[in-house]
């Protein structure tokens, strides 16, 4: 049987970043059921830092994280992971308080954002329906960030491998035991450490291992590609999304990405996109813009899991030594990876907690979804 200091189950983003951090402090295995990194959820992300979504302690998780993204280290990836791309938000007369909500949350954040009206409006963005019953005021964030989740999932894996850390993909978990003090997994490695990162699989994985369950909830977003309107310069238009809730538009590649912003309540599994969610995105943009969808490019969708709270976790699972959850990233994964993978390494080795990090312990650690 393999030795290892930390076994890593879930080759996503947070799985990854982790992987990296810990690979400093001991020998790494990371275990990956899938062939590939990535596969459920980190790869399927439109992968976006923005302050407009999350609440407190995941913006602050964000703006912990957005150095990292300007400024990798040293050889961590031959191309950029992220590029500058401002984000719009936009509300109908109806919605006002709920911009000025967002306003308000997004300011302890940052200090660039730039109110807009209804010209404003369709200046940034052409097909946007603007004037009575349609957007009239908005928001716009200069300062967000289009990431590579690509990049990012391999620049993680290099660092993991140039440690000498292990990537073992196709690997599905069939069993965990604790024998003394050492978590087996497979029955192929044991190490004193197990840190459980897989994602919409995390509560199926603490139920093989015995350990309680933290309610975690796995949820299917649809996102379509459907081509602009002929002669469109798109480039330049942000990625926009209603107040309400209920629809986001990116320009990516030549195309428009659109998404329903839905939340289906799905099991843990490879998540397709369902006919009806492909008929609401496609309802919604032509509801909030000029765009006349005559064709579906691509689609696709992908679980996002959250903590009751919404609130990624990461800490030891009370009762039972050495498992340590990362777990319940939601939709903010990418955006919040690098402080995430901070956050693991001081808890696991009793390090500082970061510096300057807007969120505490009480926020993270899995305790508050467990009322212990």
């Amino acid at each position: 049987m393999d030795g290892a200091d930390f076994i890593i189950i879930g080759g996503g983003i947070a799985g990854l970043s982790a992987a990296a951090r810990m690979a400093r402090h001991g020998k790494v295995v990371v275990i990956e059921a899938e062939d590939a990194l990535g596969y459920h959820s980190s790869g399927r992300s439109v992968s976006f830092s923005h302050y407009g979504i999350g609440g407190e302690a995941v913006r602050a998780l964000t703006a912990y994280s957005r150095p990292f993204f300007e400024e990798p280290p040293a050889g961590f990836s031959e191309v950029p992971v992220a590029l500058p791309f401002a984000s719009l938000y936009f509300a109908k007369d109806s919605e006002l308080p709920a911009l000025e909500t967002l306003a308000a949350a997004m300011a302890q954040f940052t200090d660039a954002i730039k109110p807009l009206d209804a010209p404003g409006l369709a200046a940034l963005c052409p097909v946007l329906k603007t004037g009575p019953g349609a957007a009239m005021r908005g928001l716009l964030d200069p300062t967000g960030l289009k990431l590579d989740a690509d990049a990012l999932l391999q620049g993680f894996a290099r660092a993991v491998r140039a440690q000498a850390g292990e990537i073992r993909l196709g690997r599905r978990i069939a069993s965990i035991e604790h024998q003394g003090e050492a978590w087996i997994v497979n029955d192929e490695i044991a190490a004193p450490v197990l840190i459980n990162a897989a994602g919409a699989w995390a509560d199926a994985v603490a139920a093989l291992a015995g350990v309680a369950p933290l309610g975690l909830r796995p949820k299917r977003r649809t996102i379509i590609a459907v081509d602009p309107p002929q002669g469109s310069e798109i480039a330049a238009w942000p990625f926009a999304h209603s107040v309400a809730g209920d629809f986001y538009m990116l320009p990516e590649a030549g195309r428009l990405l659109v998404s329903p912003v839905d939340e289906v309540a799905d099991d843990p599994c490879d998540a397709q996109p369902d006919d009806y969610d492909i008929a609401l995105a496609a309802d919604r943009l032509e509801h909030y813009t000029s765009v006349r969808v005559t064709r579906i490019a691509h689609r696709w969708a992908g679980l996002r899991t959250f903590a009751a709270d919404r609130v990624p976790t990461a800490g030891f699972a009370p009762g039972a030594p050495g498992f340590f959850w990362l777990a319940g990233q939601g939709g903010y994964g990418l955006q919040t990876a690098p402080a995430m993978a901070e956050i693991v390494e001081a808890l696991l080795t009793g390090a500082p907690w970061p510096a300057d990090l807007a969120a505490t312990p009480a926020q993270i650690r899995p305790e508050r979804l467990l009322g212990a």
